[in-house]
């Protein structure tokens, strides 16, 4: 049955500090990626309208400095040919400006002003063309209330610092110099502003002053023409939104609810919401949360079996210790009473050992999850392992002096990935195992070899081999089988189970077969084969 474990979390430095994480494209992320690509749209929107409009205003008011410049510059040359009075001191004729300002053609957008070298105004196109400024007029004033057209102070501040604003315009054009650029009028209104100067040879005699007041219709239209970008960023982001709410907070807001429903109401299942389908991170947790729940519900159910079992295989030793202890007082010979006490000391033996293999059975996911696999030479383990047992060995044809011997077909080293305890008490396991069926001055042989990206070991023995139709029987929990003559309840049957478990949890797998005499073809023994993922691959 495959177990879906938990990744180990990666070791902390010491101090408890986890390191910095680098900021980084969320490269397998489908929904951090759009996350990211929906809210960078909604203000590349925003970005590029702002853009656009400021490169287009920026043109536009450039537009008018130069028409403004060029016209300015034609007015400018026609006065200072036309209206040029006075040798050897030119000075301007304002009344032949003034004509020279009515025959040109002065848009109504647009105002023309002509000042003096000192600058006092000497023609105003306002004034030629008889412009007249009108608004509305307020309501008629009740009596005592005082007059809503008078200016305010705030209104004559701004009023003095337009006519300083121009002032600072004029003395900087005496100087020679072209100065345009946007400022405010005295009637409040941004206007773009060109103060040529005009030269008689090198002689400055006065400043011609253009001026075009529709700057604030310009903004205005620019800011109409933002609004599309704004409404369409504004879509951008809540569509955004939206689809976030939908694809990443009621999905898991039900996924949260699925599991609150398992924590209150203590169901075994979850019924989880049908995000399968989906490719992102949510499918995936989805079919993780399933796997593992499924995974928990087999666990558990394993859990179930093993205390059903494990209260079966205690209950057997303790129903003969209490009818050994019942019959203990009607028997008063002493070779029966003799063999009650062997059968007592037998089954309390029998009884310890196997609640020593539950308890070591039922520590073993513990094991395997608290330490950490590391490459491991499994020929320097077994040569070990198998130099333990020849230790051991007793002399002559006796029980307890069956050989082990090691044997490996590759001289270099078999390194896989294993954690050394477990993974050592696999072949232990395999060797008692095979020990306990072999003959008397017998032989188990441990060969380990390296084929096809696997680290095979094979574990032999001489006894009678095993029943054709239990060679995967053998390894479910508390199975025994022993041939006639064999000691009953010298093996608790977990011995198979956990070296199947170890074997797994490691990425490989454990099987057995029985070895073949070629002579007669009768069964010459058992073999236990091993294989492990090679760590070299």
């Amino acid at each position: 049955m495959a177990t879906v474990t938990a990744k180990p979390e990666p070791a902390r430095p010491q101090g408890g500090v986890e390191p910095r994480r680098r900021l980084a494209w969320p490269r397998g992320s489908r929904l951090g990626r759009l996350i990211i690509i929906l809210n960078v749209l909604a203000l590349a929107i925003v970005v590029v309208g702002a853009l656009v409009l400021n490169e287009l205003r920026s043109g536009l008011v450039n537009a008018r400095i130069d028409s403004l410049t060029t016209q300015g510059e034609l007015i400018a040359n026609v006065i200072d040919q036309s209206a040029t009075v006075g040798e050897p001191e030119p000075a301007l004729d304002p009344y032949t400006a003034s004509a020279i300002l009515q025959v040109l053609f002065i848009p109504r957008s647009q105002r023309a002003r002509l000042f003096d070298a000192h600058g006092k105004v000497l023609a105003d196109s306002f004034v030629v063309a008889d412009h007249v400024d009108w608004k509305v007029l307020p309501p008629a004033r009740k009596p005592g209330q005082k007059d809503q057209a008078q200016q305010s102070p705030r209104e004559k501040a701004r009023a003095e610092r337009a006519r300083q604003a121009l002032a600072d315009e004029i003395a900087r054009a005496m100087k020679g110099h072209t100065v345009a650029g946007t400022r405010v009028s005295e009637d409040g209104d941004r206007v773009v502003s060109v103060s040529i100067p005009i030269q008689h040879v090198r002689a400055v005699l006065g400043v011609l002053t253009l001026e075009a007041g529709d700057v604030d219709q310009i903004i205005s239209a620019e800011r109409k023409a933002l609004l599309p970008f704004i409404v369409v960023a504004m879509i951008a982001i809540l569509v955004s939104s939206v689809l976030l709410h939908r694809l990443i907070a009621v999905p898991v807001l039900r996924l949260a609810r699925a599991a609150d429903h398992v924590r209150l109401q203590g169901a075994r299942a979850i019924s989880l919401p049908d995000l399968s389908e989906r490719s992102d991170e949510l499918g995936d947790l989805s079919r993780s949360l399933e796997e593992m729940t499924h995974s928990l519900s087999e666990r558990m159910d394993a859990i179930e079996r093993f205390a059903a079992d494990v209260a079966h295989e205690i209950k057997n030793p303790l129903t003969s210790i209490r009818s050994a202890i019942e019959t203990l007082d009607l028997v008063t010979e002493p070779a029966p009473r003799a063999r009650l006490l062997a059968i007592l000391r037998n089954d309390v033996n029998r009884l310890d050992r196997l609640v020593t293999d539950i308890s070591n059975a039922s520590r073993l996911d513990a094991e395997l999850s608290r330490e950490q696999p590391k490459a491991l030479d499994l020929a320097k383990l077994l040569g070990e392992v198998a130099g333990l047992y020849d230790a051991q060995l007793r002399p002559g044809p006796a029980p307890g002096s069956v050989r082990v011997t090691f044997a490996a077909e590759d001289p270099r080293p078999m390194t896989v990935l294993a954690r050394e305890t477990p993974i050592g008490q696999v072949f232990r396991n395999l060797i008692d195992n095979a020990r306990s069926f072999s003959p008397d001055d017998g032989e188990v042989r441990v060969v380990v070899n390296r084929a096809r990206g696997k680290v095979t070991t094979t574990v032999e023995d001489d006894g009678p081999g095993i029943p054709p139709d239990n060679l995967e029987t053998i390894f479910e929990r508390f199975y025994t089988s022993r041939p006639k003559g064999r000691a009953f309840g010298g093996n608790s049957g977990l011995g198979l189970s956990i070296a199947r478990q170890i074997v797994e949890a490691h990425g490989g797998t454990i099987r057995a077969e029985n070895r073949m005499d070629p002579a007669t073809g009768a069964i010459a023994g058992a073999r236990f084969i091993v294989e492990l993922p090679d760590a070299r691959e």
